[in-house]
């Protein structure tokens, strides 16, 4: 197998760079539409129950989030790692990381079947007084966390399948995981086929068995079809610190910058709650809506990773520096057909989610504002990209830290002052005209960097 990885060279340093992206990066985007589909599909539902039950699914989202986040950070650090390792021939460190990735998937599942175990209800006392949305929201989350085994399981293969070129695979199995969980959705919500109607939980078990279906498919395909690493029980569980100190270098950066987007959205709940239990529910659609636009860049971006880091690891900044210039192209692409659609056609949105006329003048108004800093935030989302896949995580760190800490909440708080709801949203245009400043200033240095290294 050694002698395989040295004497061949993996397409990702030899495939025509454009050809390169799009192969790697499709199935991921296709995959990544699908799970935004199921993600809105699952609320379109949820809203079905009442718009309390809408609003208790939207508050769970900084959780979830911040699952996917250590989950999402592990498997960044993880796939840049191999990759790196693959393109300098390293057999070994290339095994020794996916074991690794895989015991720490098994760390983060323990951490938060704790928190829904013991957390849930504390969570949502914390934002907001209202009983039944408590009720709804402790259902959802403990479900949604003591199975989240399924979670980390189905990312960290999708991972080690990703870093290997091999994202073909991750399409089959988001893609499998999603259609079950859109399928089980009406199923257990409202108890078709002789089931009983669970509601809020029926919406989360639906959600778990999606992802533990996919994991259990992940896991299969890295046995049967990954050559290029060697899974073990025994290679799981013995301990290598040096990896995993490898790993959350830039895994940890990967981690505390999608954690932030949690304790973003805690905050602006919060500051919603203020106004109306509405405001909350729009901005939970808000944000179920834009991982329509957002999850293909992400999905390309799942193809960038290993493209940059295993050409860093080669040596070959040409080969960089094509794969960022045609990864901007297309992220802002997509972005401005994201600012087009959530301009033009807000209230057809809304509608979607069984939206009231509360909900629709509170949303329209949020929509069109939000949608005007999208392709600020692609710029940026590639810009964060190249810097953790070639070792400069930092500054996608302060990047992250500056735009969803230092200048979103403190604005909408200062702007939720006024008592007019519609000012707070303009903290989100705000916020990524000063995250693609910043964007632009570090990816000159990046750019110098690699002109050194030719």
């Amino acid at each position: 197998m050694e002698e395989n990885i040295q004497s061949k060279e993996n397409k990702m340093g030899v495939m025509p760079v454009n050809r390169l992206l799009i192969t790697m990066s499709l199935p991921m985007v296709i995959s990544m539409l699908v799970q935004a589909l199921y993600n809105i599909v699952d609320s379109v539902f949820v809203a079905q129950i009442n718009e309390a039950a809408l609003t208790a699914v939207s508050m769970a989202f900084p959780i979830q989030n911040l699952m996917i986040a250590v989950a999402a950070g592990t498997g960044t650090g993880v796939n840049a790692l191999l990759s790196k390792s693959l393109g300098e021939k390293n057999k070994r460190m290339v095994d020794d990381t996916a074991n690794m990735g895989v015991f720490l998937a098994i760390c983060s599942y323990a951490v938060f079947a704790i928190i829904g175990i013991f957390l849930s209800r504390i969570y949502f006392a914390a934002q907001i007084s209202d009983a039944q949305i408590i009720e709804y929201g402790d259902e959802y989350m403990s479900v949604i966390c003591l199975f989240s085994f399924g979670l980390f399981g189905q990312i960290i293969t999708e991972r080690l399948l990703q870093a290997t070129g091999r994202t073909i695979f991750t399409m089959f199995t988001q893609g499998i995981g999603a259609i079950i969980n859109i399928i089980l959705d009406p199923i257990l919500i409202f108890g078709l086929l002789g089931l009983p109607a669970m509601g809020v939980t029926g919406a989360a078990a639906a959600t778990v068995i999606g992802q533990i279906i996919a994991a259990i498919l992940g896991f299969v395909c890295n046995a049967v079809y990954n050559h290029d690493i060697t899974l073990s029980i025994k290679g799981i569980f013995t301990i290598d610190t040096t990896v995993i100190s490898k790993v959350y270098r830039v895994g940890i950066p990967s981690i505390i910058m999608q954690s932030i987007t949690s304790v973003m959205t805690f905050s602006l709940n919060k500051i919603l709650a203020e106004f109306s239990s509405t405001a909350v529910a729009v901005f939970g659609v808000y944000y179920k809506l834009n991982s329509f636009i957002f999850m293909p860049v992400f999905g390309m971006n799942n193809g960038l990773v290993p493209i940059l880091s295993y050409n860093y690891g080669a040596r070959k900044p040409d080969r960089i520096k094509k794969t960022i210039k045609l990864g901007m192209k297309y992220a802002v692409a997509i972005m401005i057909f994201g600012l087009l659609l959530f301009e033009l056609f807000p209230s057809g949105l809304l509608g979607i989610f069984d939206a009231s006329q509360e909900m629709l003048s509170i949303g329209c108004v949020a929509l069109r504002i939000i949608a005007s800093s999208f392709v600020f935030a692609g710029v940026a989302i590639i810009c964060s990209t190249v810097f953790q896949a070639i070792g400069n995580p930092l500054h996608s760190l302060i990047m992250s830290v500056c735009r969803q800490l230092l200048v979103i909440v403190p604005v909408a708080w200062l702007l939720s002052l006024s008592g007019r709801l519609e000012l707070v949203w303009l903290a989100f245009p705000i916020a990524e005209f000063v995250s693609v400043a910043m964007s632009i200033f570090f990816m000159k240095k990046t750019i110098r960097h690699l002109d050194e290294m030719a």
